[in-house]
């Protein structure tokens, strides 16, 4: 791929968007500077990372030299631009091997994908040091065929968001599949079950996020193009409850709480999505028996009604597409029953 990566990426800056955990560089060689491979310049300018994964860089073109693509050999010369794209996992402590049940959907010498259940961080941060995937995958690796391996992030869904995700094996393949995130060339669909009706079946969300003003926890969406960045959602009408509505979304990007802000922006916040106001009965009548009904489900469902459905995405070392589908988990399923349930037996509940 010889695309210009120059033009997206900031001198020195970090992104760390939701699904997207990337650290992108450019520097320019100096006037000064003897010839030296390429792979062995850039190591040598980037803290805390292996020739192997600069390597691995340069070899899935994430790493340009004047705006092309080149070889770790490239004897790199004074006056040169040398754009850099490589994943970067958390900046957190040691992390640790934890014994935990895994639902893993898929797995073999270079990835494995994991279907994670709703209320499992990811990875450890301030407030989740242990239990989360990333301790559970480190245990899970040292105890398979190859103990050598270890879990190379390549993207991530909220805590409280159920479903699929890839992790890597090799800084390799977290290279080859960090690119495809970058540039949006996988396949990722949610199903959400959202308050409100539509007028109509299907539409598409624009509008750039950035972290609310007033609460530094939301994103929010912002028309000022400097504001933020970049973010798109396509969603359709999967099926019509009346005062909620189940949808698929389909992410052109990928930035932090993209579906939850995006929905929220038009009038419809995810069903129990605290954060962004799903909690609340925002729809419907002021019956007791209807109110009764939403807590309800509120309680079947504790957390928003988000699940990661579908991943798709070319394989690292065979460049096989791989796709993978995950069933909607027992919650969210239980709650969208009693919606189906209720919009039959409608009378019943307003009376």
């Amino acid at each position: 791929m010889s695309d210009d990566i120059d033009n997206i990426i900031d001198e020195n800056a970090s992104q760390e968007n939701g699904d997207e955990l990337y650290e992108r560089y450019r520097f320019v060689v100096d006037p000064g500077q003897e010839p030296q491979r390429l792979d062995r310049w850039v190591q040598l300018r980037l803290s805390g990372v292996s020739r192997t994964k600069v390597q691995a860089a340069v070899k899935a073109s994430c790493v340009l030299v004047n705006g092309k693509t080149s070889k770790s050999n490239y004897n790199v010369k004074p006056g040169d631009t040398v754009a850099v794209l490589l994943p970067h996992p958390p900046h957190t402590t040691e992390v640790l091997p934890e014994e935990m049940d895994l639902d893993i959907v898929y797995e073999d010498a270079d990835l494995v994908v994991i279907d994670k259940p709703a209320g499992m961080v990811v990875h450890p941060a301030v407030g989740n040091f242990t239990g989360t995937l990333q301790n559970g995958l480190l245990f899970h690796l040292q105890h398979s065929s190859n103990p050598d391996t270890k879990p190379y992030l390549v993207h991530r869904i909220d805590k409280d968001t159920s479903g699929l995700l890839v992790v890597a094996k090799t800084e390799e393949a977290q290279v080859a599949l960090a690119k495809q995130f970058f540039y949006h060339t996988t396949e990722r669909k949610y199903n959400a079950l959202v308050w409100g009706d539509f007028d109509e079946d299907e539409g598409t969300i624009e509008g750039n996020l950035a972290r609310a003003q007033r609460d530094r926890r939301m994103m929010a969406v912002y028309d000022d193009e400097n504001i933020g960045k970049h973010a798109v959602t396509h969603w359709r009408v999967v099926e019509r409850f009346g005062y909620v509505t189940l949808v698929e979304c389909v992410l052109e990007t990928g930035r932090t709480h993209q579906i939850r802000a995006h929905m929220r922006h038009i009038g419809h916040p995810l069903f129990n999505d605290a954060l962004y106001g799903g909690d609340a009965i925002l729809k419907g009548t002021t019956f007791s028996k209807y109110k009764q009904f939403v807590n309800n489900c509120f309680t079947l469902l504790p957390r928003q009604a988000l699940h990661a459905r579908i991943l798709g995405f070319e394989h690292p070392t065979t460049n096989k597409q791989l796709h993978f589908e995950s069933l909607m988990p027992a919650d969210m399923q239980a709650v969208i029953e009693k919606w189906r349930n209720y919009a039959v037996h409608r009378e019943s509940y307003e009376s």
